[in-house]
């Protein structure tokens, strides 16, 4: 599975879940340092949404603009494209990178559970407070 991050996270938390999820088999990688996207990482949500859509990986995303889930266009790519999406709350926001990164190796787990278990798409906003389950989002 492939993890990508959009521009509304740090490319830091991509690298850092890199490190932790490529021996499994996994990678994460940051808008900003994947190849192909049409305005690379510049690219509209829709655009990413669709380039995603139509890779032959599995993918997921983590977003932190919870915004993503209010536009329509938006939202309808985003059914149909079949991701599993992630969005940080709103704490995360003034949280330190570090701890924001070491909250999304924490959560990882719960993270590819979600993955496993459920038939995309679905979307869950990620807590920072650790003993707080994900939350489902309408999608």
């Amino acid at each position: 599975m492939k993890v990508f991050f959009d521009n509304c996270t740090s490319p830091v938390f991509a690298s850092t879940l890199h490190g932790f999820i490529e021996h499994e088999g996994h990678a994460a990688a940051h808008i900003r340092d994947i190849a192909g996207l049409p305005n690379g990482r510049n690219s509209k949500d829709v655009e990413w949404i669709d380039f995603l859509r139509k890779s032959n990986d599995r993918w997921i995303f983590v977003s932190g603009d919870g915004r993503i889930l209010k536009n329509a266009a938006e939202r309808a790519a985003l059914r149909s494209a079949g991701l599993h999406g992630f969005i940080l709350a709103p704490a995360y926001q003034k949280a330190p990178l570090h701890q924001v990164a070491s909250v999304l190796i924490w959560r990882w787990p719960e993270i590819l559970q979600i993955t496993n278990l459920l038939q995309p798409p679905s979307m869950h906003e990620v807590p920072i407070n650790k003993g707080t389950k994900l939350r489902s989002l309408p999608i």
